[in-house]
């Protein structure tokens, strides 16, 4: 009886997996847009040095937080957010819209599933 409860129990936190991480998936992809666009601003000389630096120290936090609640952090969309987080502050635009290029062809190909 225990057996037969404990796969029950272990296949629902598995087919949970990804599904669960879309919330996730969609912040960080939107972060990583959001630094893009900060980034590029900043190159045009249209924001304060400390605009830019607080913002940016805001994204990468919010991209950490993201990262932990992660159930599979070791999938592709962790890599990507982990890559994100690397990232240094001063990071090119076209990098960070990379990054989120790909985490919302991923967060698309979950929400079609």
């Amino acid at each position: 009886m225990w057996r037969c409860l404990l796969l029950v129990m272990l296949l629902a936190a598995c087919s949970k997996g990804p599904e669960a991480d879309l919330p996730s998936i969609s912040q960080a992809r939107s972060l990583g847009a959001e630094w893009a666009l900060v980034n590029e601003q900043a190159g045009a000389g249209k924001l304060t040095a400390t605009y830019v630096a607080a913002m940016r120290k805001s994204i990468r936090e919010q991209l950490k937080t993201c990262a932990m609640s992660l159930t599979q952090p070791k999938s592709a969309y962790g890599e990507e957010i982990a890559a994100l987080i690397a990232a240094p502050d001063s990071a090119s635009p076209a990098l960070l819209r990379g990054h989120a290029d790909r985490l919302k062809r991923i967060e698309d190909s979950l929400e079609s599933a």
